[in-house]
């Protein structure tokens, strides 16, 4: 077994309740990390960690343990009303480097443009970090390409939810998470 935080799963999930607070378990039941005592935590992806899968990350976890993650979540009870909750990941090249995990939350944006969204926070601050150049003042389409040619970070993803607010007025809540785990070592796990 290794390091806390040697392995993560992202998943996502949306509650609708007429309480704001059951609207938002019942986000987390959809998201399927419901039964465990959630410790919301900064945004480093560590080194040598892996995304695994959400069935292979659950496997790992026992109802009521504390388990770490990188979560945001986003409510509305207006009818009609899109909310978005995102995170984004950029994991670098060098897997002894840690990433960053970035968090972003909205009002009227498409799953879409809330993830590249959160996507371009992540890589961002890893860019920065790395020493990176590249103009911040470009498109996110224009800094992916530089992202892409400086060698240095390997990829970006994002886990995105959205809804729209019930019509009839119920607490709609969505959340996104970036769970921490410690998945078994196996002989072709590589960071994905």
């Amino acid at each position: 077994m290794g390091p806390i935080g040697s392995g993560i799963f992202l998943t996502k999930g949306v509650g609708k309740h007429r309480e704001k607070l059951t609207s938002f378990e019942l986000a987390l039941r959809d998201a399927r990390i419901a039964e465990f005592n959630l410790v919301r935590v900064s945004s480093i992806f560590p080194p040598n960690c892996r995304v695994v899968s959400i069935q292979d990350g659950l496997k790992t976890l026992t109802p009521g343990q504390i388990v770490y993650a990188v979560m945001y979540d986003n409510s509305t009870n207006e009818p009609h009303r899109l909310v978005a909750a995102s995170v984004g990941l950029a994991i670098p090249a060098d897997p002894k480097q840690y990433g960053y995990l970035s968090e972003h939350k909205s009002f009227g944006e498409t799953d879409e443009r809330a993830g590249d969204y959160a996507e371009d926070l992540a890589a961002t601050m890893l860019a920065t970090a790395l020493g990176v150049d590249f103009d911040p003042n470009v498109s996110y389409d224009e800094r992916k390409d530089v992202w892409r040619l400086s060698d240095k970070i390997v990829k970006t993803r994002n886990i995105t939810q959205s809804a729209v607010g019930d019509r009839d007025g119920l607490w709609t809540t969505v959340v996104t998470a970036a769970v921490f785990v410690n998945p078994p070592e196996t002989k072709s796990s590589a960071t994905t």
